[in-house]
């Protein structure tokens, strides 16, 4: 048996750190401060190029249209960005759900 369950449909989705950007907290470590987070961006948000310092990042696309770098990515994508690099800017061409784990405290910089 797992000793954490997490059920969507029991959390809240809560305002991100940019707008039109939701987040949904499953899981939270209190070790590391790392979180686990099923991310919903409105259609046509555009995320600024940025950084997250403290955590590598791996987002799994669920649904919705993802464009990088010119490329259109769908459902079953999957990206990693190491903690400290750049990457972005991204666009939802639709509204997008990511699961996403941040290995360590969620910043941006």
């Amino acid at each position: 048996m797992f000793q954490y369950v997490a059920l969507a449909k029991e959390k809240q989705w809560q305002p991100g750190p940019y707008a039109g950007v939701e987040l949904m907290v499953l899981h939270k470590s209190e070790e590391t401060g790392g979180v686990t987070v099923l991310r919903k961006f409105h259609a046509g948000v555009t995320i600024p190029a940025h950084i997250h310092p403290h955590a590598n990042e791996t987002a799994y696309i669920l649904q919705g249209e993802w464009e990088e770098s010119g490329v259109i990515y769908k459902p079953g994508t999957l990206f990693f960005a190491p903690k400290g690099e750049q990457h972005g800017p991204h666009i939802a061409r639709t509204e997008v759900i990511s699961l996403t784990n941040f290995d360590g405290p969620l910043t941006v910089v």
